[in-house]
């Protein structure tokens, strides 16, 4: 009897572990619970951020992102400066503390310039896309899903690399195991403790789509806290 209960069980655990999902599988999954009206191709909304980091003081972020217009613009606000971004198709647009006609003397000191404001836009897309834009051109989703504790909780864990062209970094990112919402993202440059990690507590609907509300940044090498950013819709 005790050796058929082994059998059963050894037939029990094989047969869970066939029926792991791929990483496209947990990737259409977390979109489903993320965004299951296909919202986010054509996004046109306002996000309000605040960054919080030690001894510094909050930056306040007006994002808003119109992907079919392909239109982006950022308003932030740290202490006494104010620097607004657009970008368009075609151009891009600066003005720091309502001024728009600037010397290149300011925009040396405060880094000023168009790579900067196409630097937030494509920064906030991929953020707030996540995970939908795991399905961009260029992304490489892993196909053997993870199962990994982290921080004390289990996770399914999806592994994303880019084409040369798109970009250099590893991603993890770590799913619920039963609803399959995004919960932490963790990225990894040329070293093992390079990188940061981000927990993500909370949501925030908006236009359909379950934002992550909370986003605390961290080193891994050291588990050093960075800051944390609060989304709202106001």
């Amino acid at each position: 009897m005790k050796k058929l209960t082994t059998l059963f069980l050894l037939l029990i655990t094989v047969q869970l572990f066939s029926q792991e999902i791929t990483g496209k599988e947990l990737l259409d999954k977390a979109i489903q619970y993320h965004d299951p009206n296909n919202a986010w191709q054509t996004f046109n909304g306002t996000l309000f951020v605040t960054m919080k980091t030690p001894n510094k003081p909050n930056r306040d972020s007006e994002i808003k992102i119109n992907l079919p217009q392909e239109y982006f613009y950022v308003k932030a606000t740290r202490g006494e400066n104010t620097t607004e971004y657009t970008v368009t198709k075609d151009a891009c647009k600066i003005t720091f503390n309502g001024e728009g006609n600037l010397s290149e003397e300011i925009k040396k000191e405060h880094k000023l310039s168009c790579d900067s404001a196409n630097l937030y836009k494509n920064y906030y897309t991929y953020l707030f896309g996540l995970p939908m834009k795991l399905k961009d051109n260029g992304t490489i989703i892993d196909n053997k899903v993870v199962r990994k504790n982290f921080k004390g909780k289990e996770y399914l864990v999806l592994k994303a690399t880019y084409d040369k062209a798109v970009g250099k970094d590893t991603w993890y990112f770590y799913f619920n195991p039963k609803t399959y919402a995004m919960e932490v993202y963790q990225f990894f440059k040329d070293k093992p403790t390079s990188g940061e990690y981000i927990l993500l507590t909370e949501e925030e609907t908006i236009n359909g789509i379950k934002f992550p509300k909370n986003r605390a940044w961290y080193y891994n090498k050291n588990n050093g806290y960075l800051g944390t950013d609060h989304l709202s819709a106001k």
